[in-house]
């Protein structure tokens, strides 16, 4: 296990440092995000092939993740391809002046680099261990993940789809699974890797994969994901009278004013 963990570690690395230096060359940083899903597609298949233990978990999961990373990745590149860097990492370019560099590989790339790990720590045991057939907990886990799969790349197509129209410039998406959480696509991912957790526990040590989901929804709640986004839209009316109403992140039936 221990091996397969050093091997991980050393793909994430080497994958994010080419992220590193073709986002230095081009002067975007925000690239970072386009390689988010399609970095655990590499992890889950490199770490497959390096055990070769082809059981139908660790198969099972390897699906997952690529349809998972698969859409993600298409989605953000389809999204950002050929716009400005996000405003997110052209703040931190402004406040960081000439320790750009330095900081950026280590708070942006490496930093996504041992999240990544963290994160994709419940598939690496997965391939870790050679236990065949699947059980009750492969099967709960399966389905948690489609549900979260379902509130992830549902509410990005409602959200790109209420993009697209201009007469919706300027406003707030309400409808949808819009209506009854303000970030569903977040909910959707973390409660993806709550359902990997699940199927880990079919395998030894299962129960120390919690660190995964407990991570990711830590990171999207409280760090990266929601408090962003929402500081963004903080002088925003409109915005603020749709969050008196609508949960924040577990979907739920709006409040009436």
């Amino acid at each position: 296990m221990i091996d397969l963990l050093i091997s991980a570690a050393t793909v994430i690395f080497i994958y994010f440092l080419v992220f590193f230096l073709v986002a230095q060359t081009i002067r975007n940083n925000s690239i970072v995000d386009m390689g988010w899903g399609a970095g655990f597609i590499v992890v889950t298949l490199s770490t497959l092939f390096i055990q070769g233990a082809y059981t139908e978990r660790s198969l099972l999961v390897a699906l997952l993740v690529i349809i998972w990373g698969g859409r993600l990745s298409y989605h953000i590149i389809r999204r950002n391809w050929g716009k400005p860097e996000d405003f997110r990492y052209a703040n931190w370019r402004k406040e960081w002046g000439r320790w750009l560099v330095p900081r950026a590989f280590f708070q942006v790339f490496m930093l996504q680099g041992v999240m990544m790990l963290v994160i994709a720590y419940p598939i690496i045991l997965i391939n870790a261990y050679q236990e065949t057939g699947l059980g009750f907990p492969d099967f709960l886990g399966l389905l948690v993940w489609l549900v979260g799969f379902y509130f992830e790349s549902v509410g990005d197509k409602q959200l790109a789809r209420f993009k697209q129209d201009p007469a919706n410039k300027g406003h707030i998406i309400k409808t949808g699974l819009w209506k009854y959480s303000r970030h569903p696509n977040y909910f959707g991912e973390a409660t993806m890797w709550w359902g990997i957790f699940i199927i880990a526990l079919a395998v030894p040590l299962g129960w120390s994969a919690v660190i995964s989901p407990l991570v990711i929804t830590i990171l999207l709640l409280f760090v990266s994901g929601v408090p962003m986004l929402e500081k963004k839209k903080k002088d925003n009316a409109e915005f603020q009278a749709y969050a008196k109403t609508t949960s924040k992140f577990f979907p739920w039936f709006p409040k009436t004013k």
